[in-house]
């Protein structure tokens, strides 16, 4: 581990020098992508230079040590040793989560995309539900959540809703929602009382630097219209919404929830960006040989990862078969309990 770090410490000073001379870099696209080098190198080497200052410590206290003969002395320096020690030890653990890229992941924001499943009318009030409960645990916890674009339903609900999660720990806690979640209940529409099924695709997505995902113009359409809404004194009267695609991969997004264009552009830019980077890290995982010891479940977004049970008041985590009876609790944005038996299956499988 520590020749890889050596080689990564000498890379960043080599990266640093370069951008530093930024104008004998021509091609801007070389430019940002020893940016995004030096962004994803910073971390482990901030560790590896506070690593190394600690173990030089350690070295210079074991040389007094072996030297001195006082033993009022000895036994101060001991306990400062033993918690130098520690210390060394916990950073030479997050040096390996680090170079593991899983420090960096968990601190990041997220976009998270949730759509109308199987159910018709049923399945889009449920997606409604699903982004209401991320949002209220998302204000319990102090973060910030924004509506990034959505499609809602003349009879209520969504087709589709997409919204950013910035805070600490947000990825780390909604990382593993990504799934079909499927709900069991009685419609208010259905006058049988019959029991209904439905489901909502949900999809969390890191949200990228620019450095991260570079999306050059030329790969570019975009189409500005006129947005749809309830009309009344709130409709759009001029063409303020944004459908971007790229064309090398045929993504497209569209937004359309903000009167400016300028603002539904860049909303739908901070989307975009997401979904690449994310359909390129789905690329890559597909391309390993055995799956990330830490996965829970089998990580396609198409796998039936829950169901809420209103009959039973039950939900249960079907990849952990994990249940609770707190239903109403958990749509009311009480997500720790789930959440924290999923962190905890994670890191058991990752010490598997």
């Amino acid at each position: 581990m520590f020749e890889q770090l050596k080689k990564m410490e000498a890379r960043y000073l080599e990266l640093e020098s370069l951008l530093a001379s930024y104008g004998n870099i021509s091609d801007k696209q070389q430019y940002n992508n020893y940016a995004r080098e030096l962004a994803l190198l910073k971390e482990p080497v901030s560790l590896f230079r506070e690593q190394k200052r600690l173990a030089q410590e350690i070295a210079g206290l074991e040389l007094v040590l072996a030297e001195k003969h006082d033993q009022e002395f000895i036994e101060l320096a001991r306990k400062e040793l033993e918690e130098l020690r520690e210390k060394n030890a916990a950073l030479e653990e997050k040096l390996e989560s680090s170079l593991a890229g899983e420090d960096k992941e968990l601190k990041r924001d997220i976009i998270v995309e949730v759509r109308q499943g199987t159910g018709g009318d049923e399945a889009a009030l449920f997606a409604e539900d699903l982004y209401r409960m991320y949002t209220l645990y998302a204000a319990g916890k102090g973060w910030a959540a924004e509506m990034l674009s959505s499609s809602p339903r003349e009879l209520g609900g969504f087709k589709e809703v997409t919204f950013s999660v910035k805070g600490k720990d947000a990825y780390k806690r909604l990382r593993f929602e990504s799934g079909v979640h499927r709900v069991q209940r009685v419609p208010a529409t259905e006058a049988q009382g019959r029991i209904h099924t439905s489901t909502a695709t949900v999809a969390v997505l890191v949200e990228p630097e620019e450095v991260d995902m570079v999306i050059e113009p030329k790969d570019l359409r975009i189409d500005t219209y006129r947005s749809s809404g309830p009309g009344g004194q709130h409709m759009q009267k001029t063409d303020s919404a944004v459908r971007i695609t790229h064309i090398p991969s045929g993504a497209v997004v569209a937004c359309q929830d903000e009167r400016s264009q300028l603002k539904n552009k860049n909303k739908a830019m901070r989307i975009l960006r997401a979904k690449l980077l994310d359909a390129k890290r789905q690329e890559e995982s597909k391309r390993l040989s055995q799956a990330r010891k830490s996965q829970i479940g089998s990580g396609d977004r198409s796998e039936k990862i829950r169901t809420y049970n209103f009959p039973d008041r039950r939900i249960t985590d079907h990849r952990i078969n994990f249940t609770s009876h707190r239903l109403e609790a958990v749509l009311e944005g009480g997500l720790d309990e789930l959440s924290d038996a999923l962190i905890k299956a994670a890191q058991e499988k990752r010490n598997e």
